[in-house]
């Protein structure tokens, strides 16, 4: 679920040990504004925003903001990555075959099911990346209007 707002991104930037940019407060915001958006889209939001940014400096941010834990990638096979803010909890993603909408789904409830491997060669497990594939409610309306 994406947040509405983020909480003083000055402070959040500060508290992980990072300059304060205005290519990073805008990629902050355009994350949190279109979660599941692919560097590219991300990219024109900033434009939007700040005006002229290079490709790079989008890169890195996000490249910093991800390695710092404040936004999360996202890499479907066969797909560019796409980035949210929603990094407090361990949830999966559910992936339109046909358009390729991203959409949150939360951890199975229960015993942990999404952290219980079936073997975990001795490792210590605490974050599980699931993607779930299938066609969105829009894609099968249009499939079954032809």
């Amino acid at each position: 679920m994406p947040s509405t707002d983020i909480p003083d991104p000055v402070r959040l930037l500060h508290e992980h040990g990072l300059q304060v940019t205005a290519q990073r407060l805008a990629v902050l915001r355009a994350v949190t504004r279109r979660p599941h958006a692919t560097a590219d889209v991300i990219e024109e939001l900033v434009r939007g925003e700040i005006g002229a940014v290079s490709r790079q400096a989008v890169y890195d941010a996000l490249g910093t903001l991800s390695d710092k834990g404040l936004i999360r990638r996202i890499q479907p096979a066969r797909s560019p990555a796409r980035y949210e803010d929603r990094v407090e909890d361990n949830h999966h993603h559910l992936v339109c075959r046909a358009c390729g909408v991203m959409v949150d789904v939360d951890c199975a409830v229960g015993d942990s099911p999404c952290l219980q491997a079936a073997d975990d060669h001795g490792f210590v497990i605490d974050q599980a990346e699931v993607i779930y594939w299938g066609v969105c409610p829009d894609c099968q309306g249009a499939r079954s209007a032809r």
